[in-house]
């Protein structure tokens, strides 16, 4: 697994050559703009509500009274540390359920891209159907409703996790992989789909090559340390990453026996 994390990692490097040597710049930032803009106002509103429900809890529960009477500092120290733990939750959360929300708003631009970056692989156009990238656009629909649902059902049992000692110490890095890997998910199944694989066998491939899909989202969430830039950036190389790390037809023949 740990080859194809790195397989997966340096395919971002290889779809930035990519894209500066075919000159898709219009396919990478007018959809980037519009994700960072939707990415931040997004965030705005998301902790705006949640701040305005925070004060109003505690301001009709008496809370910030009652420890302004404490004499406790650090009484007033876990509280106030209880409140960031709270907000980087919030955080994470909503960078959760955001991404889901772009995969399928964003699902054309996806599969555009994925089927843009295979033709100039392959040094072929490959004929457009609309009746295709109708099936295609559907399919990243469901396949991002299906990881939302096994995201979030395999991050409450992580949650249960945190309760047993020492083992819990380890479950914020396990719920990273998981979160890397259903987008990595995501951004795979288009080459899969394009490659005639059954939804089930999509499933069943990724499952035995999770180190690209882990990879790949790995780079997605780093690349959103670098702000506006990697925000806007973020996206569009992901699926490209993906495809290019994808291009490579012997493994999928020598999976399926096709």
């Amino acid at each position: 697994m740990l080859k194809e994390i790195i397989i997966a990692i340096q395919s971002y490097y290889q779809a930035h050559k990519f894209i500066v040597r075919n000159k898709l710049w219009k396919w990478i930032l007018i959809p980037g703009i519009i994700y960072a803009v939707l990415f931040v106002t997004g965030m705005y509103y998301w902790m705006h509500t949640w701040n305005f429900v925070l004060q109003y809890f505690s301001s009709h529960t008496g809370i910030i009274g009652w420890l302004e009477r404490q004499e406790n500092g650090w009484l007033r120290f876990l509280f106030i540390f209880g409140e960031l733990i709270l907000h980087i939750i919030l955080i994470l959360a909503y960078f959760s359920w955001f991404k889901y929300l772009i995969l399928i708003l964003g699902s054309p631009v996806f599969a555009f891209l994925s089927e843009k970056t295979a033709s100039l692989l392959e040094g072929k156009d490959i004929p457009f159907s609309i009746s295709q990238y109708v099936r295609d656009v559907a399919r990243g629909i469901t396949i991002a409703f299906r990881n939302a649902f096994w995201q979030t059902l395999y991050t409450f049992s992580i949650i249960l996790l945190c309760l047993i000692p020492i083992i819990g110490w380890a479950t914020p890095v396990l719920a990273l992989f998981v979160e890397c890997y259903y987008f990595g998910f995501s951004m795979l199944d288009y080459s899969c789909e394009r490659k005639k694989l059954k939804i089930t066998q999509s499933i069943h491939y990724i499952a035995h090559n999770k180190g690209l899909a882990i990879g790949n989202g790995i780079v997605f969430y780093l690349m959103h340390g670098v702000i506006i830039i990697g925000w806007v950036l973020a996206p569009s190389y992901s699926v490209i990453a993906a495809t290019l790390s994808m291009h490579q037809p012997k493994r999928t023949k020598r999976y399926y026996g096709r």
